[in-house]
């Protein structure tokens, strides 16, 4: 459990100041929270260890943290036994468990690090609040959540406990939207599916989870202002018993997977070289998502119905319907192109190109032939495609996609979301409306280029986002005496 790269020697205020970052289980959990130590260092000279869960050490995991700068070390926590848990056990319960067994391991790497750097302050997730009773233990001076989504998601998650008693029944069942302070107000199914069975583990301990946020110094979210302006006027007021909210987003990944310098470019790159300004849609569903069969028939036809070009990560699907049956491994398991329509690849060649499993997402959304990003609305990939300028056709998945489609397509207007009977016509009409429509898809190409500039805007010197930063580290800095 050694960390590689954390400083020790003489101590003093000499040291820089260091951060501990618990990462729970997910490359989208892990990218947000270490680009925000990227940004901690070359801002503030802070350094970082990023400590990680056993139970998602991967080949993708080892080469991105090995390629992070030295000021941000990693380490990883022991393995913890979740034997006794159900073995249809959800993502978050397997998360929540696993950070709570996990408290005496993580208090006894804390405790060093207070010995062996000038740790100012540490860092839980969305899933990893329970990990504050090691900070507490070992001495952190400062406790900050850092929620990866967005303010509406915050929102919720906040007013759980006392939702939990005030509304009765299931949220599915709801014959009006729930209403949330500053947020477009949200059908009950598109609520966050950990919450839509109020009798499983996964809703008592997001419950649980809204009621310990609370417990933190500060909550920073990878969000913005000009995105959620209601939400942030809210959140930016001073409330009794809840930490103040500070919005530091969009944070992305700067930089692509780490290859050699000699290393091929990725060849779908090559393709949209060749293709018009604008005119391709990038269809992904991200690291952990899939689709059931006849979802993907019909998403495949809609494509060519739509007459545009296209560059589609394509996944094996999740034949028994677990949609997120990728999120421990990005890697499809078998040629996802053998489950596509009969003479579909044929008949599209020249028009769409076909790439199994991954894309380098980042590259694809900043190149200029891109002009539509068919996306499963995780947060992560929203704000890559807003930072790229790309407008989007929502399809949600999963987790909070559902509800980030409703902000996104009812709220911001940066989007247009396929129906949920998924039709190939519907799809079609969808892609049509982002890529060339006179009317919805206009004002969304048009919001799109306005929240980008208003992004990019944030993260300059004196931006709102640099500001919140800002702020968050000066009081690092002011409360610890090491």
């Amino acid at each position: 459990m050694e960390a590689n790269g954390v400083s020790g020697g003489a101590a003093g205020a000499r040291r820089p100041p260091h951060v501990a970052m618990l990462v729970t289980p997910g490359m989208g959990h892990l990218i947000p929270l270490a680009e925000l130590a990227k940004r901690l260092a070359a801002r503030h000279a802070v350094e970082a260890t990023l400590i990680t869960f056993a139970s998602t050490a991967s080949a993708t995991q080892r080469a991105f943290l090995a390629s992070l700068p030295p000021a941000i070390s990693s380490l990883s926590l022991p393995p913890v036994d979740l034997s006794d848990l159900p073995p249809d056990a959800s993502i978050e319960m397997l998360m929540s468990e696993e950070c709570v067994r996990l408290v005496p391991a993580l208090t006894e790497v804390l405790s060093r690090l207070m010995e062996t750097t000038r740790l100012v302050a540490y860092f839980a997730d969305l899933f990893g609040a329970d990990s504050f009773d090691a900070a507490v233990a070992a001495g952190v001076p400062r406790r900050c959540l850092f929620f990866p989504g967005n303010l509406q998601g915050l929102t919720l998650i906040l007013h759980l406990p006392e939702l939990d008693v005030s509304m009765p029944g299931e949220f599915r069942d709801l014959a009006e939207p729930v209403r949330l302070p500053g947020c477009v107000p949200i059908p009950g199914a598109d609520i966050l599916s950990p919450l839509q069975d109020k009798s499983s583990p996964s809703y008592r301990w997001m419950v649980h989870h809204g009621r310990r946020y609370r417990e933190a110094h500060a909550i920073l979210v990878n969000s913005f202002d000009v995105l959620e302006p209601d939400a942030a006027t809210v959140l930016g007021r001073p409330e009794p018993g809840r930490p103040p909210v500070y919005s530091i987003g969009p944070i992305i990944r700067t930089d692509a997977a780490p290859v050699a310098s000699d290393a091929p470019r990725a060849a779908c790159l090559d393709w949209l070289d060749r293709q018009p300004p604008k005119s391709v849609v990038f269809v992904s569903f991200g690291s952990g998502g899939s689709l059931p069969t006849e979802q993907m028939h019909e998403l495949a036809l809609g494509l060519e119905l739509s007459g545009q070009r296209f560059l589609w990560v394509v996944r094996s699907p999740s034949d028994e319907g677990a949609v997120n049956a990728n999120y421990y491994d990005a890697e499809s398991k078998k040629d996802p192109l053998a489950y596509l329509p009969a003479g579909f690849v044929e008949r599209t060649e020249g028009v769409g190109l076909l790439v199994p499993s991954w894309a380098p997402q980042t590259e694809v959304l900043a190149h200029e032939a891109t002009g539509c990003f068919l996306v499963h609305c995780g947060w992560n990939s929203v704000l890559e495609s807003l930072v790229h300028g790309v407008p989007m056709v929502a399809w949600p998945l999963f987790a909070e996609q559902r509800q980030n489609a409703v902000m996104l397509s009812e709220g911001v207007g940066a989007a247009v979301r396929v129906p949920a009977t998924k039709r190939k016509e519907e799809i079609a009409a969808a892609v049509r409306e982002v890529m060339a429509g006179p009317g919805k898809g206009a004002e969304v190409r048009a919001k799109v280029a306005t929240l980008q500039k208003a992004a990019i805007e944030g993260l300059l010197e004196g931006g709102a986002a640099t500001a919140a930063l800002d702020e968050v580290a000066s009081r690092w800095t002011g409360a610890e005496h090491a």
